[in-house]
C-alpha cells in the first residue's frame, strides 16, 4: 500500500508542472534582473504570491502553509545580526581597525594584503561577508589612495576572503544558515566540519594573490602618517559591541546545550546592546537593516515550500537517488563542483533554497546525505568567487571599483569581467581542488551523521 502511495507521489502530474514551471520563471527572473532592471526580491515575492494563488487553486498549497514554510530561524538571526552592525558602524569603530591595519603594515604591501584579508576573515564568521565588503570597502579605497597604490588587489582580496571566510561558521553565510536550520546543524558541528577545510582553502587564495598580483604588490608605496587617523567616535558603543559579541560567541557555541536556536542568541545579544549602549537609537538602526534581502528570503521560502508540498522536488530527488546510493563520495565531490559553478554564474541563495528539500526528502527515505550537506555549503560557498556575480559581496566590490575609475579617470582601477576571470576564478578552482581532496581524504568523517 505505501509502495503504490509513494508511486502515486511520485508520478509526474498537473501540480508538478505548475509548481515547477512558477520555479524556473521566477528563478530566471531572479537571476537576469541586469537585463529587465527589477530587483531580484520583486521577482521572488511575484513567484511566492503567484505559487500561493496556484497552489489553492490546484489544491496543492494554501496562505497557511505558505507560513509554515518559512524558516524564520534564518529571516530573525539575519535581522538581529544586520541590526547589530548597523549600531556598530556609526562609532567608527570598524575605521580605527582599518587604519591601525594600515599603520600596522609600514607600507608592506603583500602584508597589507594580508592584514586586511585576515580582518575581514574574521568578521566575516560572525557578520555576513556583504555587511563586511560594505564596511571594509570604501576603508581599503581610501587607504590605498593614502599609499598610491591601485585599490584592486586589496578589494577583490576582500570579496573572496569574505566569501571563503564566511563558509566556516553557521552564521557566516545566508546559505549556511539555510542548511544548517533545515539539517539540525549546530554551530560547533558546523565549525569543525567546515573550519579545517575553509582554512586550507583561505591560505591557497592568499597564495594565489601574491602570484596573481605580483606586479601590483611589488610598487613602492608613499608613506603616509595613519596615526591619528581613524578615531573611535564612540568608544562605549564600540566597546559594548564588541563584548556584546564576544559573550555570542560563547552563547553559539553551548547554544545546543541550552536548546537555543541561533536566532534566539542573535536576539539576546541585540537586547543586551540596546540596553548597555542606552543612547542607540534604534529607529536609525532599524532603518539600515536590509529588509529587501529579509523579504528575498521570505518569498524564496514560500516560493520553494510550494514547490515541495506539490511533490515536484521529490519528483526529480527519485532520479538522483541511485548515483547517491552507488557511490556517495564521487556524488558528494560532484554535488560540490555543480554548486560551485551554478553559484558563480547565478546566486547561491535559490540554488540552496531549491536543493535543500531534496536533500531532506532522500534523508527521510533513510539515505546517509551527511556529506551531501557538507558538500553543498562547500559548494555555493566557493563558488561565490568564481565571476564578478557570484555574490552580492562580488557586486559590491565590482561597483565600488567602477566608482573609484570614474571620479579618478583612471580605467585600470576598474575590476571587469575579464580581470575578474583572470584574478578570481583561479582562486575558485584552487579552492575546490584543495576542498575535495580534503573531502576524499577524511571522508569517513564527513560522512558520520552528526545527530
Amino acid at each position: 500500500m505505501e509502495s503504490q502511495a509513494l508511486t502515486e507521489i511520485l508520478t509526474w502530474n498537473t501540480q508538478m508542472a505548475v509548481s515547477g514551471a512558477i520555479l524556473i520563471i521566477t528563478f530566471i527572473g531572479i537571476f537576469t534582473e541586469g537585463v529587465h532592471g527589477f530587483h531580484r526580491t520583486k521577482f521572488a515575492m511575484g513567484g511566492a504570491a503567484l505559487m500561493v494563488l496556484c497552489g489553492q487553486y490546484f489544491g496543492f498549497y494554501n496562505p497557511t502553509l505558505a507560513v509554515e514554510a518559512i524558516d524564520w530561524n534564518v529571516v530573525f538571526l539575519l535581522g538581529g545580526m544586520m541590526t547589530i552592525v548597523a549600531i556598530m558602524i556609526p562609532t567608527g569603530g570598524f575605521q580605527h581597525l582599518a587604519y591601525r591595519i594600515a599603520d600596522l603594515s609600514r607600507g608592506r604591501l603583500f602584508l597589507l594584503l594580508a592584514l586586511l584579508g585576515t580582518a575581514v576573515t574574521v568578521i566575516s564568521l560572525l557578520l555576513d561577508n556583504v555587511t563586511t565588503v560594505v564596511i571594509f570597502g570604501p576603508l581599503i579605497v581610501m587607504i590605498c589612495q593614502a599609499l598610491g597604490v591601485s585599490p584592486v588587489p586589496y578589494l577583490l582580496a576582500a570579496a573572496l576572503l569574505s566569501d571563503t571566510g564566511g563558509v566556516a561558521t553557521l552564521v557566516g553565510d545566508p546559505p549556511n544558515l539555510m542548511i544548517g536550520s533545515a539539517a539540525n546543524i549546530d554551530f560547533n558541528t558546523f565549525l569543525i566540519h567546515m573550519g579545517g577545510i575553509v582554512l586550507v582553502a583561505w591560505i591557497a587564495i592568499l597564495i594565489a594573490q601574491k602570484w596573481l598580483f605580483k606586479k601590483e604588490l611589488s610598487v613602492t608605496p608613499k608613506k603616509p602618517d595613519f596615526s591619528g587617523k581613524g578615531e573611535i567616535q564612540d568608544p562605549q558603543t564600540w566597546y559594548a559591541a564588541l563584548a556584546v559579541l564576544g559573550v555570542m560567541v560563547v552563547l553559539f557555541i553551548i547554544h545546543h546545550a541550552l536548546h537555543w536556536e541561533p536566532w534566539f542568541v542573535a536576539a539576546v545579544g541585540l537586547t543586551l546592546l540596546v540596553f548597555i549602549a542606552h543612547k542607540t537609537e534604534l529607529d536609525k538602526s532599524f532603518e539600515d537593516v536590509e529588509m529587501s534581502l529579509l523579504m528575498f528570503f521570505v518569498s524564496l521560502f514560500i516560493l520553494v515550500g510550494g514547490v515541495e508540498h506539490s511533490h515536484f522536488l521529490e519528483y526529480l530527488g527519485q532520479y538522483i537517488r541511485p548515483f547517491v546510493e552507488s557511490d556517495l563520495l564521487l556524488a558528494s565531490i560532484l554535488l560540490m563542483w555543480m554548486a560551485a559553478i551554478l553559484s558563480a554564474m547565478i546566486d547561491n541563495i535559490p540554488f540552496t533554497a531549491a536543493m535543500v528539500p531534496i536533500l531532506l526528502g532522500m534523508e527521510q527515505q533513510g539515505i546517509n546525505v551527511t556529506p551531501l550537506w557538507w558538500s553543498l555549503a562547500i559548494g555555493v560557498g566557493m563558488g561565490g568567487n568564481g565571476t564578478h556575480l557570484g555574490s552580492t559581496a562580488n557586486v559590491f566590490i565590482v561597483t565600488l571599483s567602477e566608482r573609484v575609475a570614474k571620479e579618478t579617470g583612471d580605467d585600470s582601477l576598474r575590476i571587469t569581467p575579464g580581470l575578474w576571470f583572470r584574478k578570481g576564478t583561479p582562486a575558485m578552482i584552487l579552492t575546490l581542488i584543495t576542498s575535495s581532496f580534503i573531502l576524499w581524504l577524511f571522508f569517513d568523517f564527513f560522512s558520520t551523521p552528526f545527530h
